[in-house]
């Protein structure tokens, strides 16, 4: 099976609307795939170092990471170990057996209340300017997807960084979704509108990098093997390795921003778990401090679970999207060619 991809010259578009529905679907379909495998994680990583009440922990859903305070020791039943783990499949067994295949999906559905709409803003917003941006960079059109992917990863990121900050303080505080208003308005108060932003700074330094490689690698990857095997049109199989291959590389390039932007995070979410001031230091001197206790070699910490996450999400996610886009193009192709035989 074959299909249109987005760099693909068609005559017949898709509109903005059915861009996000392609994106929506493809997000909810890399939670399915990729979730289980965080929550294995944070399950094994619980029962050899047990999370003390008000500490924090980053947990992947395949779309974004969220970080998560622990509320009272190791009693959330999405990250409680409730028998010993003799590794990742035993875990996957063991917590099927005892607990339900349900479980294997705990603590999804809030982390997708935002991992959503961010990622239907980020595709959308990248493909309506990757095709602007071709337009008018007749000389340089390939490297537009370069270009719209910071700039659509500006957008998003900056668009759900408070609800991340929010939804943390929501968390650790246990309030209700009816004192949103009156915890952003004692937020505001205290340290300005800007400290709804505070940890964009770092999420920037790590994404924006990300976005514009994996856009730029993915196009070049994709049309390099459909020359290879001699295609007009990518397969679901091009798309796939093609994503993969993209999230690896920058997924590799961007890990020092990412171990960085994990560490303020955590600290970021254990101070307001503790209700104490969010003055944290600055992503260089963080930098710096992990360099000074750790060496140079600690900035890549977690280089093997990063790629194992990454490259699967990615290709999963861009795959179903050209996917979803394809029929959607489809749809309307055969559309226009019933209005115009009618």
């Amino acid at each position: 099976m074959s299909y249109q991809g987005s760099a693909s010259s068609a005559s017949v578009s898709i509109s903005p609307v059915q861009q996000m529905v392609a994106s929506c679907s493809g997000a909810i379909i890399t939670s399915i795939f990729v979730t289980p495998l965080d929550v294995v994680k944070i399950r094994l990583q619980a029962q050899t170092n047990p999370i003390p009440k008000g500490k924090c922990f980053v947990y992947c859903n395949g779309l974004m990471d969220h970080i998560c305070v622990c509320e009272n020791g190791n009693t959330r039943t999405w990250y409680k170990a409730s028998s010993h783990f003799n590794g990742t499949l035993d875990a996957f067994v063991r917590i099927i057996r005892q607990e339900g295949i349900k479980s294997l999906w705990s603590g999804l559905p809030p982390t997708l209340v935002m991992a959503v709409p961010a990622t239907v803003i980020y595709f959308t917003c990248y493909d309506q300017l990757c095709t602007a941006l071709k337009a008018r960079m007749t000389d340089h059109a390939q490297e537009a997807p370069l270009l719209a992917g910071g700039i659509a990863r500006v957008g998003s990121a900056t668009v759900i960084s408070p609800l991340e900050l929010i939804r943390t303080k929501l968390q650790s505080q246990k309030q209700s979704y009816r004192e949103l208003t009156d915890c952003i308005r004692s937020a505001v108060e205290a340290e300005g509108w800007r400290s709804l932003w505070r940890g964009l700074g770092p999420t920037l330094l790590r994404d924006v990098p990300f976005s514009a490689m994996y856009w730029y690698n993915y196009e070049r990857a994709k049309s390099f093997f459909c020359q290879h095997y001699n295609t007009p049109e990518p397969t679901i199989s091009i798309s796939f390795l093609s994503g993969a291959l993209s999230g690896s590389i920058a997924a590799i390039v961007t890990l020092p921003f990412d171990v960085v932007k994990t560490r303020r995070q955590v600290e970021l979410g254990e101070l307001q778990a503790k209700n104490m001031s969010c003055q944290g230091s600055s992503t260089f001197r963080c930098m710096s401090r992990i360099v000074a206790e750790q060496g140079v070699s600690g900035l890549f910490a977690g280089f093997l679970p990063r790629l194992i996450k990454v490259a699967p999400a990615c290709a999963i996610m861009i795959s179903t999207y050209e996917f979803g886009k394809a029929f959607f193009r489809k749809h309307n192709q055969e559309r226009a060619l019933q209005s115009s035989s009618a």
